[in-house]
C-alpha cells in the first residue's frame, strides 16, 4: 500500500499520523504475537494459578507431620491447628481489599509482580520459622501476596482472552490450582520419609517461591491489558495490544471493532480514569451501588457471590483435611497420606473434564450440575458418617472423590472466570477485588468446621442445595459473549425490564461496537484531529418501549 493511499486509509479509520506512529511505536515493544502471546499468557496466568493451589495444599500433611509438630507443639491444639491454617485466609483477604487500593493505579501486571514479591517473602519466613508467632505472621504475609494475585490474575486473562476461548482459558486455571494441590500433597508425601530432618517440612514450604519467580520473570516479555491500557488513557498502545493478540494489523477489521467496543465501555462508564500527568481518577464505592443501564450493584453482587457459593460448598474441608479426614476413617498415617495425593491426582484429572465443556456447554448448566451433585454427595456422607463400621469408612473415602469431581467440573475455575465476565471495565478492578475478598471471607469458615463431625456433611448439603435454584434464577450466561457484550445484555434487560438472565439466553442481541449496541447502551461516540478519541456519554434515553408489538 503506497504512503498516500496508507494516509487515506487512516483518515477513514478516524486515525492521523500522530496516533498512527504511537501505535507502530508500541507495536515495536511487543516481543510476542498472536498464539505464541497467548500460550504465554497463559503460562504466566496458569503457574500463578499453580502457586495458590500448592499454597492452599501444602499444609495439609505437614499439621500432622512429626518435624513440623516437634518444632510447633502448639498444632497439636485443634484450634491453634485450625487458626494456623485459617490465618492465610485472612491475609488473602488483606491482599484482595488492598487491590482495591492499588489494582487500578497500579495496572493488572505490576499488581501480580507485587503479589508474587510479597509470597516470596512470606514463603521465606515461613521455611526459616522457629516459633508458631513467626509461621502465623509468615502466613499472613504470604496470604497477602496471594490476595493481590488472585484478585488480579483472572481480570488480567479474561482481558487479554478473545471471547470465543475466554472461557476454557481461564477454565485451565481452574485446573492448574488442582496441579498445584496435587504437588503439594505428592511432595509433602516424599518429604514425609524425611522424619529426622525439619526438612521434612521446610523444602514443601520453599518450593513455592519457584513458582512465584517464574511469574515475576515472565511478566517484563508480556503485555499489559488492552481494557486497562484503554481506561489509563492510552489508547495507542491499548491498539498496538489488541493487534498482537489477533496478530493483526492495527488497520484490520476484526482489530478496530475489539478496540472501537473497548471504547464504548470506558464511555459508558463515565471517562478515563488517569489524566496526562498519571493522577487517577478513583472508582467511588458509591458506584458499587449504582443502577441503570450499567447495572453496577447487580453485576458487583453477582461477582461477591458466586465466590461466596465456591467456599460454601465444602471444598476446603477436604483440601486443608484430607490427610486428617483419612485417617479418622480408620486409615494409618502412611495410607491416609497416599490417599490424599491420590486424592488430589484426581481432582486434577476431573478439573481437566471442565476445559473441554465450559464454552461448549455454558457457565449455568456447568454450574448447575456441579451444585446438584456436590447436594448429593454430601447427603450420603451425612448418612455414612452416622454409620460405625469399616464398609460405611470405605464407601465414604470413595464419596470424597467423588465430591472433588463434582466441584472440579462446576466450580473450581468458574469462580475466577465470571466474576471477571460480568462485571463492566470501570467496575472491574474494585468488583474482582471484592469477589475475591468474598473468597478469602468464606474460606476462612472452612476450618471452623473441622469438629463437628459428621453433621458438617448436613450443614454442606443443605448449603449446595440453596445455591442451585439461586444460579438458575439469577445468573445471566455470559459463554460465547464478549467483556464489552455483558454491557449490552445488562442494558438490554434494564430498559425492557425484564431479567438479564433471560436477555442472556438471546440470540438477538446486538454485539458491542455496532450501532445497534450504541443506541442501547446510550453512548454517542466522536473523533477529533490528533490522536485524542473523545468519547462521551448520550444523556438522551431511549424513548420507544422496546415492547413486542
Amino acid at each position: 500500500m503506497s504512503n498516500e493511499k496508507a494516509e487515506v486509509h487512516h483518515q477513514e479509520d478516524g486515525l492521523d499520523p500522530t496516533f498512527v506512529n504511537e501505535v507502530q511505536a508500541a507495536s515495536a515493544h511487543m516481543k510476542l504475537r498472536g498464539q505464541k502471546l497467548k500460550a504465554a499468557l497463559s503460562f504466566v496466568a496458569g503457574t500463578g494459578f499453580t502457586l495458590f493451589g500448592y499454597d492452599q495444599g501444602v499444609m495439609s500433611a505437614l499439621l500432622t507431620a512429626n518435624q513440623f509438630e516437634k518444632v510447633f507443639p502448639q498444632v497439636k491444639t485443634p484450634t491453634l491447628q485450625s487458626f494456623l491454617v485459617a490465618i492465610y485466609e485472612i491475609g488473602c483477604l488483606a491482599g484482595a481489599l488492598l487491590t482495591l487500593v492499588i489494582g487500578d493505579k497500579f495496572g493488572r501486571k505490576r499488581t501480580i509482580a507485587l503479589g508474587c514479591f510479597i509470597m516470596t517473602i512470606g514463603a521465606i519466613i515461613q521455611a526459616t520459622s522457629f516459633s508458631y508467632a513467626q509461621i502465623i505472621v509468615a502466613r499472613i504475609i504470604t496470604g497477602i501476596g496471594n490476595g493481590l494475585n488472585t484478585s488480579t490474575v483472572p481480570a488480567y486473562h479474561a482481558e487479554c482472552s478473545p471471547p470465543h476461548q475466554r472461557g476454557s482459558l481461564i477454565m485451565i486455571e481452574g485446573s492448574l490450582i488442582t496441579l498445584g494441590i496435587m504437588i503439594s500433597y505428592w511432595i509433602d508425601f516424599a518429604l514425609f520419609w524425611a522424619s529426622g530432618s525439619s526438612a521434612q517440612w521446610r523444602v514443601p514450604i520453599a518450593l513455592q517461591i519457584s513458582f512465584a519467580a517464574i511469574v515475576a520473570f515472565a511478566l517484563p516479555i508480556l503485555p499489559e491489558s488492552p481494557r486497562w491500557l484503554m481506561k489509563a488513557g492510552r489508547p495507542a498502545e491499548a491498539l498496538a495490544v489488541i493487534s498482537a493478540l489477533e496478530d493483526k494489523p492495527h488497520t484490520d477489521s476484526t482489530v478496530r471493532t475489539t478496540f472501537q467496543a473497548i471504547k464504548e465501555a470506558v464511555a459508558l462508564e463515565g471517562s478515563t480514569t488517569l489524566d496526562k500527568s498519571g493522577s487517577s481518577q478513583k472508582v467511588s464505592l458509591g458506584e458499587l451501588f449504582t443502577g441503570g443501564r450499567s447495572q453496577n450493584f447487580r453485576r458487583v453482587s453477582l461477582g461477591v457471590i458466586i465466590q461466596c457459593f465456591q467456599q460454601i460448598t465444602g471444598i476446603n474441608l477436604i483440601t486443608y483435611y484430607a490427610t486428617i479426614l483419612f485417617e479418622r476413617l480408620g486409615i494409618n498415617d502412611v495410607k491416609s497420606r497416599i490417599l490424599a495425593a491420590c486424592n488430589g491426582t484426581e481432582y486434577f484429572l476431573a478439573s481437566l473434564v471442565a476445559i473441554f465443556l465450559i464454552d461448549r456447554v455454558g457457565r449455568r448448566k456447568l454450574m448447575l450440575f456441579g451444585g446438584i451433585g456436590q447436594c448429593l454427595t454430601m447427603v450420603l456422607l451425612a448418612v455414612l458418617g452416622s454409620i460405625n463400621n469399616s464398609a460405611a469408612d470405605i464407601v465414604s473415602a470413595v464419596l470424597l472423590f467423588v465430591f472433588n469431581s463434582f466441584f472440579a467440573v462446576g466450580w473450581l475455575g468458574m469462580t475466577w472466570l465470571y466474576p471477571a465476565e460480568i462485571v463492566g471495565l470501570r467496575m472491574r478492578g474494585p468488583a474482582n477485588a471484592l469477589s475475591t475478598a468474598s473468597n478469602w471471607t468464606f474460606n476462612f469458615l472452612g476450618p471452623a468446621f473441622q469438629n463437628i463431625s459428621w453433621g458438617t456433611y448436613i450443614v454442606f448439603a443443605a448449603l449446595n442445595a440453596f445455591i442451585v435454584p439461586i444460579v438458575y434464577f439469577f445468573f445471566p450466561e455470559t459463554a460465547g459473549r464478549s467483556l464489552e457484550d455483558m454491557d449490552v445484555v445488562f442494558a438490554l434487560a434494564y430498559l425492557e425490564k425484564v431479567s438479564p438472565v433471560t436477555v442472556s439466553l438471546r440470540k438477538d442481541v446486538p454485539s458491542a461496537g455496532s450501532p445497534e449496541a450504541e443506541r442501547i447502551l446510550g453512548i454517542n461516540t466522536s473523533s477529533t484531529s490528533g490522536s485524542e478519541e473523545v468519547l462521551s456519554r448520550g444523556v438522551e434515553e431511549v424513548e420507544e418501549k422496546q415492547e413486542s408489538s
